[in-house]
């Protein structure tokens, strides 16, 4: 190609000789005209249509170049009295330099990109974690207003609902059991 990178392209030809030609195609070429032609025009034909695109052409206007080599290879046979019914890219790959090249910048972009959203999501929790401080801080100058005002009513409201969780949660399980102290409550031991 013109950036100088090796194109290897797998081609797939039907074709057919024009019947009235045959006796000059055999007297000139030979029985295996087949052998003698298509692999030489082929190779010319392939070699001046990928010099006129580079590799990134050749990726991305595959549909193109195709059209192309099928358009020039069709016209070149017909001058050896073959019809060509079917020519078709089958496989398009470049040189090993040139494939790593492009693996190592893919994956120099998935790096970049997840670079990126690791930045923006250490941004999102840094932007959590502000809001939730601002309401914390809310919240406990809400409680310090409400105890001003009313006492500490609040305070015993709040022990008197954590203590009946943990009566709740202990109950609830098989092997504690609560024996409040200063008190023989099952059986009347000595002291």
């Amino acid at each position: 190609s013109p950036d100088l990178q090796n194109v290897n392209i797998t081609l797939r030809i039907l074709f057919r000789p024009v019947t009235a030609q045959l006796p000059r195609i055999f007297t000139s070429i030979g029985e295996d005209y087949d052998e003698r032609v298509l692999p030489s025009i082929t190779t010319e034909i392939l070699k001046s249509v990928v010099a006129r695109f580079d590799a990134g052409e050749l990726i991305t206007q595959r549909e193109l170049v195709s059209r192309q080599v099928s358009e020039d290879l069709t016209e070149r046979a017909a001058t050896f009295g073959l019809i060509l019914d079917d020519v078709s890219l089958t496989h398009l790959t470049f040189g090993k330099e040139f494939t790593e090249a492009v693996e190592m910048k893919q994956v120099a972009q998935q790096e970049a990109e997840r670079a990126r959203f690791i930045v923006e999501k250490a941004e999102q929790q840094k932007k959590a974690a502000v809001i939730s401080a601002e309401g914390d801080s809310k919240a406990a100058e809400l409680i310090a207003n409400s105890l001003a005002t009313a006492g500490d009513g609040l305070i015993e409201l709040r022990k008197l609902e954590a203590a009946e969780d943990i009566a709740y949660q202990l109950s609830r399980s098989r092997n504690i059991t609560y024996l409040p102290s200063g008190q023989s409550v099952l059986l009347q031991l000595p002291q």
